[in-house]
């Protein structure tokens, strides 16, 4: 049965022992699983990955009907779950279950999803869309956390922290952590210092620029570059994203050779491809060719030799590693 995010608090749980969260609000998903289930666990919650699931089917059906397993009551939390889990789930729901709840945590799914329609139709079972949070209520959650902690900014401050959160309320959360410690040795915190307070140092902050750059969006990558200011680590920590990412990106235009369905090439890589990076990597594929993106790999380790060699420059030299980009 479908159950509305704002009504899972008062929703009588003990009834249910499988539930489906999905969606693209993975802070929003395991900060409902920590209020309304990890508090109630205790130490008995057992985390898997699908895909160790799907490798090793008999192993996990052996521990579930395992009673001494179970001597007390367990959560089972699977992550990154797909339409593939749904066999083992229709076979342990004809199974009495009745010290255990399973919590499967997914990406989007689709309407048309086998595994979404099997949770919408059983009345035994709860199923929990959990949508992207929007400027409104990372507005609310940033004020009410700065309101229990008793500090003080501007409007033009919560906006800055809304934009460098990305959605995403972990990282609001991580921002505001940041400026609560902070606080502690200064009363009144002025925009300039929660620039500094959040700025590169924090890696998603260094993956975004690096994305937005191979992405060749000009506007965000010169914005990113503007509000830091870069030091010679920073400049290799920037460097090695790069590699990273491009050296993905060379893996997955092989796979792509053999098999043309990027979705199916994106969901089975290995490591897993997390859901908001996805559309981001098919962008940057549809931007690249394979020679380009290997040329690329050469300029960023040649880029690096010449930083290690020159510290004194190295701003100048990443700059124009990334402004390269919008010159083609």
């Amino acid at each position: 049965m479908i159950i509305k995010f704002h009504e899972l608090n008062n929703f009588n749980k003990k009834d249910i022992n499988y539930y489906l969260f999905y969606g693209y609000n993975s802070g929003l998903i395991e900060e409902t699983i920590n209020k309304n289930f990890r508090t109630l666990f205790s130490k008995n919650i057992i985390n898997y990955d699908e895909a160790e699931i799907l490798n090793n089917v008999n192993e996990f059906k052996e521990k579930i009907f395992n009673k001494s397993f179970f001597d007390n009551d367990k959560l089972i939390i699977i992550k990154r779950a797909s339409n593939k889990i749904l066999p083992i789930i229709e076979e342990l729901s004809g199974k009495s279950l009745e010290d255990i709840k399973i919590i499967i945590k997914a990406e989007m799914l689709e309407k048309k999803s086998k595994l979404r329609n099997f949770f919408e139709y059983r009345k035994d079972m709860a199923i929990t869309a959990f949508y992207e949070d929007n400027h409104q209520t990372l507005s609310l959650i940033i004020q009410n956390h700065l309101k229990n902690a008793k500090i003080n900014l501007s409007n033009e401050i919560i906006n800055l922290i809304i934009r460098r959160s990305k959605g995403d309320r972990i990282n609001a959360l991580n921002e505001i952590q940041k400026i609560t410690s902070f606080s502690k040795s200064k009363n009144n915190i002025t925009l300039k210092d929660v620039f500094k307070l959040t700025n590169l140092a924090e890696n998603y902050n260094i993956s975004e620029l690096v994305d937005q750059n191979l992405l060749k969006n000009k506007k965000k990558t010169i914005e990113i570059l503007n509000e830091n200011n870069l030091d010679s680590d920073e400049n290799i920590l920037i460097l090695r994203s790069f590699l990273n990412k491009l050296i993905k990106l060379k893996k997955l235009k092989v796979l792509l050779k053999k098999n043309n369905n990027i979705d199916k090439v994106l969901s089975s890589f290995k490591p897993p491809i997390f859901w908001k990076d996805k559309e981001i990597i098919k962008q940057q594929l549809n931007s690249f060719t394979s020679n380009q993106i290997k040329t690329l790999i050469h300029r960023v380790n040649n880029s690096e030799l010449i930083i290690k060699k020159n510290n004194q420059v190295s701003n100048h030299i990443i700059n124009n590693f990334i402004l390269e980009r919008f010159n083609n």
